[in-house]
């Protein structure tokens, strides 16, 4: 059962590879985009800020896709921890989470920003955004509240996922 396991650690870790190399990916388009702004002439300076908002969006993307790849190497295979448990999902998910609401609350500032400057037409995108980002947090804050009572049921739970987190230290 142990080289099944090892095998889905491998199988964890090449989606975590994956992860980031898309960010590193999305990291060199961004710089590439801010240098062609700066390298753009004084009458470009809207265009250029324009493409500096847009390369912000793509910043927010990579830091999504490296907090998943990190995630995914010390969850799954460093630790080779079971979401199962409460403690665990609870932590899994609240790790995911905060960069996603994060990234997504950078890029409703991006679309603003672009909105404002562009088509004011476009900030209901914006506010789409922003409804489904505080649905977010208002859906993570209920399940962290109803995950504390089952956490309460078992106490050595929090005690084996602060064990876990010893292998991680350097």
């Amino acid at each position: 059962m142990k080289w099944f396991m090892r095998i889905f650690a491998c199988g964890y870790g090449a989606v975590a590879v994956l992860f980031a190399t898309a960010a590193v990916w999305l990291l060199g388009a961004a710089a590439w985009q801010i240098l062609g702004a700066m390298r753009g002439t004084l009458g470009a300076a809207f265009t250029s800020s324009i493409v500096i908002i847009e390369s912000m969006g793509l910043l927010a993307v990579s830091l999504v896709a490296l907090e998943i790849a990190q995630t995914i190497v010390e969850e799954q295979v460093i630790r080779r921890a079971h979401v199962s448990a409460p403690t665990r999902a609870r932590r899994y998910l609240s790790r995911f989470l905060v960069v996603l609401i994060v990234a997504m609350t950078i890029e409703m500032l991006v679309v603003v920003f672009k909105a404002l400057h562009t088509d004011p037409a476009d900030l209901r995108f914006a506010a789409w955004i922003g409804f489904a980002t505080a649905a977010l947090l208002m859906a993570w804050g209920v399940f962290i509240r109803l995950n504390r009572s089952a956490e309460e049921i078992e106490p050595d739970a929090m005690e084996e996922a602060k064990r876990e987190d010893e292998k991680l230290k350097p």
